[in-house]
């Protein structure tokens, strides 16, 4: 059995995220097949899907809800963190496979990361970190880029005459969210102010990168496509809620972003 990823043991991580759909059914489908995600559970309209028995994602069923507006304030990615660079080469075998269509494949530095949109415009990342003793810091800095994936590379890790891709698989994690907002520097204020989140790196004035506990990012936010984006329309789809793992709270707590997006935290154990 892997381990828990680093990401998951900080004071704080990321637990859970809510898309708000307009046909949830078809979005879980979707999450089911190319994720990998298994259903856990439904309630209330809202349909629970995790990795082993751990929950990763809630999508709420809003068929009146209005599609999502890429240019505002917002979710740009879930990023779903498998457990080992085999794991990520097995995702890469199914995505071949299944003919699933992906948007980008990067090499991170710090991780390994391909990209991909689901059927109602909400982004994903499926990674795999390498080891944290061979990331790279520079002070309080940690140096990420984005080149070219060596897929080849990542495939190789799959031992031959593996099973494959079995869906997401036991301590897949939401590794981390990456958020678009109005101004970086008014995100990274909040997040520094509400989280204690340290500031791991920048790229220009354009987006920023804050972890807890060494980790290279738990939350990102840019502006790329959504500069001096303001609150959200809540009668939008999208991303409806973050929920946020942490060792210093002893009782839930919601806050709102600075364009009112809900951030959840819940107290306890990854």
């Amino acid at each position: 059995m892997s381990e828990l990823p680093f990401a998951a043991t900080t004071p704080v991580s990321v637990a859970r995220v809510g898309l708000k759909a307009r046909d949830a059914e078809s979005l879980a489908a979707y999450y089911r097949s190319v994720v990998g995600l298994q259903e856990l559970s439904r309630a209330d309209g809202a349909i629970t899907l995790g990795a082993a028995n751990r929950p990763l994602l809630v999508i709420e069923a809003d068929a009146a809800a209005k599609p999502d507006d890429p240019q505002s304030a917002g979710l740009f990615h879930t990023a779903f963190l498998l457990p080992s660079r085999a794991d990520l080469g097995r995702w890469i075998n199914h995505a071949i496979a299944s003919k699933i269509a992906i948007e980008g494949a990067s090499d991170h530095l710090v991780s390994e990361a391909l990209y991909l949109t689901d059927p109602e415009g909400n982004g994903i990342e499926i990674y795999a970190d390498r080891r944290p003793q061979d990331w790279k810091w520079h002070g309080d800095k940690i140096a990420m880029a984005t080149e070219r994936l060596n897929i080849p590379s990542v495939v190789a890790e799959v031992p031959a005459g593996d099973a494959g891709w079995q869906g997401a698989p036991e301590n897949s994690i939401v590794g981390h969210v990456h958020l678009r907002v109005g101004r970086p520097e008014d995100a990274e204020a909040w997040w520094n102010q509400e989280f204690g989140f340290d500031t791991v790196a920048k790229y220009g004035g354009q987006a920023v990168f804050l972890s807890s506990g060494g980790y290279h990012h738990h939350i990102g936010a840019n502006a790329w496509r959504s500069p001096g984006a303001g609150r959200r329309d809540p009668s939008r789809s999208g991303l409806a809620w973050v929920e946020m793992r942490s060792d210093n709270v002893t009782s839930p707590v919601t806050r709102e972003d600075p364009w009112g997006t809900v951030i959840n935290t819940v107290p306890g154990k990854a």
